[in-house]
């Protein structure tokens, strides 16, 4: 087995990230829902996965140019990311599948128009590609989906499982399995190793990480908003005087 690379970076890297699912589990509402939940909010479950499709859409088009970045600087990276990209490329027809059992057809799905927090989230990532020329937080983005996902998402979908059926949650669990089963946050990380070789680059990853799970849970916050208290615009509540 290969060395995995940067080992102190790694561990602080990821006990940042353990206390980030921490907060989320403690100050997002609803939270907890997929993961606890004896009855299920079907509003929030398919527009959950309505969304995790779009972005996954949108991502695909950021990846391309995160090939490009590296067909010029680092062609073995180009290759490595091209198959990564590859393996995850159409990994929104499993979510689209199990929302098909859910009665959610495609073109509902695909004539949705995303949240306001997907829309954020995906332009962070294009930003740095557009206008820094480089895919740092991409990658750094990358990473903490797939360390999130692997240590969050089996224990959503067995609730999800439980309640709803193992048939409604195949293409979720399909896309989790892929995840684990190749190491993908093994080979996101060594990625990542390869772009952070500073300690300025190491400062700049830390700082990407704390806007994308500030981004996450604003995203969730809207799915809230939207999916369960019933919102009729896409505003985010912003603070009045009377909080300051």
């Amino acid at each position: 087995m290969a060395t995995k690379p940067r080992p102190e970076l790694r561990e602080r890297i990821d006990a940042l990230l353990d206390s980030f699912i921490k907060d989320f589990y403690q100050t997002v509402p609803y939270a907890q829902h997929q993961r606890d939940a004896a009855e299920i909010n079907l509003d929030y479950y398919k527009r959950h996965n309505i969304e995790t499709i779009l972005r996954l859409r949108r991502k695909r088009t950021i990846d391309a140019l995160a090939i490009k970045y590296f067909t010029k600087v680092d062609p073995v990276q180009a290759k490595a990311w091209a198959h990564y990209t590859d393996d995850e490329m159409l990994h929104d027809r499993l979510f689209a599948a199990d929302l098909a059992k859910a009665g959610v057809t495609k073109e509902e799905i695909y004539s949705t128009e995303p949240l306001l927090a997907t829309k954020l989230l995906t332009g962070y990532l294009q930003y740095g590609m557009e206008f820094e020329d480089s895919p740092l937080a991409l990658i750094t983005s990358v990473y903490f989906v797939e360390y999130t996902t692997t240590r969050t998402q089996p224990e959503w979908l067995d609730n999800l499982e439980k309640v709803l059926g193992p048939d409604e949650v195949k293409g979720a669990r399909a896309h989790v399995n892929t995840d684990l089963d190749d190491d993908h946050d093994d080979f996101v990380w060594r990625v990542l190793t390869s772009l952070a070789t500073t300690e300025e680059d190491e400062r700049a990853v830390e700082r990407h990480l704390h806007h994308i799970f500030w981004l996450w849970k604003l995203y969730f916050v809207e799915l809230h908003q939207r999916t369960v208290l019933g919102a009729k615009d896409e505003q985010i509540p912003l603070p009045t005087a009377a909080d300051a």
